[in-house]
């Protein structure tokens, strides 16, 4: 058998639960480092807040520091990263990535006095430089990031059949969903037995496993000389002229313009529900901070089942219609939640949540990497991610706001029905997602009709290539036979 019709074979063979040894790998890794990333944030909150920050009244304001110091890189740096991702073979892009932030992180033990620094004062870092560090340290691993999620996109996209990539996004979504349970509780016991040093130990090794999980990797055939010939071509173009394409492209494709304008419309909404959960919980459910700790826990129970559910029926269902349905009916559970004053009722229908979260990001994503080529990924998420951020952001500011000043204090009983700040941002929040999934419905028609008319072009294509090698070989054959019975 000849190396067309056995690739052939063996991409007919039904994929595993992991879909093949390299994304195995990649999946290992990133679910390892995404705990390590929970729990070194988590450990930051805690550390700044009822550490260092102890009953000091700027405790709030540095905590929201270390947000900031997140979220900066993005809308700085992110623009720009996408260019340089594009040039480049995107496995040493992420290894690079790897090894430079488990040392960046690692360096911040320093200022946990796990250890005394004879050079300096009672042996520790001085409170403003300890700030400084962890705020450098924090800004400079999201940098990093930067640089490491799109080549991780376009990597999925060599390393995952178009078919299966729904199903490679699911179990993603899924070690995320898994290590938003796991990572926060793990931190704060760690925290309280043995301080910061641990956890930011622990996150600095989940970089190194990471590492090593992507060197285990195959880099496909044809990676190195594609890298090598966008290299070229940005050294004639220029990263401007670079970056302007990337733009063309993205505002030229009609399902990544929607995409875009309805993940905004979305997180907009969204920012309601991030923003004034704790506030939602404990007055419109009467729970206690026990009882709010329990509904996390219940939306990533969800979004578990969502992620495996979803990421096997997403490409059945169609992408488009997946999306704009869950997003739909996730404004409209948002807005019956609004309405719910009982804990139980709303438990129930934040697990739903998690189902419909999952269902989102599983179908968005193998739609960004059907529409846009390998070498345009990077520019494609460097738009797509820094929108996105911006727009939680705004949202995030504009809740914080309404429900401050604009309408605080707001109690108002229309047709046999209370009203009250809080409820009423939700009720807008979700009004806005269903808005959105509305316009995913309109802006995305005919996109699934698409997508199955170019799945069964290359499948009838492969089967094609199939039968003209299986024709090829078999003289071959007969000749081989014949030659050892004479």
């Amino acid at each position: 058998m000849d190396s067309i019709t056995a690739g052939a074979a063996a991409s007919s063979r039904k994929p595993g639960l992991l879909i093949n040894r390299d994304y195995a790998f990649l999946w290992l890794g990133q679910s390892v480092s995404i705990i390590g990333d929970l729990m070194f944030t988590t450990t930051l909150v805690i550390w700044i807040g009822l550490g260092l920050g102890a009953h000091q009244t700027w405790a709030p304001v540095a905590v929201s520091a270390v947000l900031m110091a997140a979220a900066a890189p993005t809308l700085v740096v992110g623009v720009f990263a996408g260019v340089f991702v594009d040039r480049v073979r995107k496995r040493p892009m992420m290894l690079w990535m790897d090894g430079l932030r488990a040392l960046i992180v690692a360096a911040l033990v320093v200022a946990t006095g796990a250890f005394p620094l004879p050079a300096l004062a009672g042996g520790r870092l001085p409170l403003v430089w300890a700030l400084g560090l962890i705020y450098a340290v924090v800004a400079l691993v999201n940098i990093g990031e930067q640089f490491f999620r799109p080549a991780s996109m376009a990597l999925i996209q060599e390393i995952v059949p178009t078919e299966l990539q729904a199903r490679a996004i699911g179990m993603s979504q899924a070690s995320i969903s898994l290590a938003l349970i796991i990572g926060p509780s793990l931190a704060a016991p760690l925290y309280a037995a043995f301080g910061p040093e641990w956890a930011i130990l622990i996150d600095a090794a989940s970089f190194a496993i990471s590492f090593l999980t992507i060197l285990a990797i195959r880099e496909p055939k044809g990676a190195a000389m594609g890298a090598q010939a966008t290299e070229r071509d940005a050294e004639a173009h220029g990263f401007w002229r670079e970056l302007l394409v990337g733009v063309r492209f993205y505002f030229s494709n009609r399902v990544l313009v929607t995409l875009l304008i309805a993940v905004l419309v979305a997180l907009l909404g969204a920012s309601a529900l991030n923003t004034l959960d704790v506030f939602f919980a404990t007055e419109n459910l009467h729970a206690t901070v026990a009882m709010y700790g329990f509904i996390g826990g219940v939306m990533g129970f969800g979004s578990i089942v969502g992620s495996i559910a979803f990421g096997f029926l997403a490409q059945r269902i169609g992408l488009a219609r997946t999306l704009w349905t869950t997003m739909a009916l996730f404004g409209v559970l948002v807005v019956v939640l609004s309405r719910v004053t009982n804990y139980d009722v709303a438990l129930g229908l934040f697990g739903v949540t998690g189902v419909l979260n999952a269902a989102l990001n599983i179908a968005a994503g193998p739609m960004m990497m059907r529409e846009t080529p390998n070498h345009l990924m990077g520019r494609v998420m460097s738009i797509f991610q820094p929108a996105s951020n911006l727009a939680i952001l705004v949202g995030t500011a504009l809740v914080g706001y309404l429900a401050g000043v604009t309408l605080r204090g707001l109690h108002v009983v229309a047709l046999g029905q209370t009203f009250g700040a809080v409820d009423t941002i939700w009720l807008a929040g979700g009004v806005l997602m269903f808005l959105s999934g509305l316009v995913i419905m309109v802006g995305l028609a005919g996109v699934d009709r698409r997508y199955r008319a170019e799945d069964r072009a290359a499948a009838a294509s492969a089967a094609s290539a199939v039968a003209s090698a299986s024709d090829e070989s078999a003289p071959t054959q007969a000749s081989e036979a014949s030659a050892m019975v004479h």
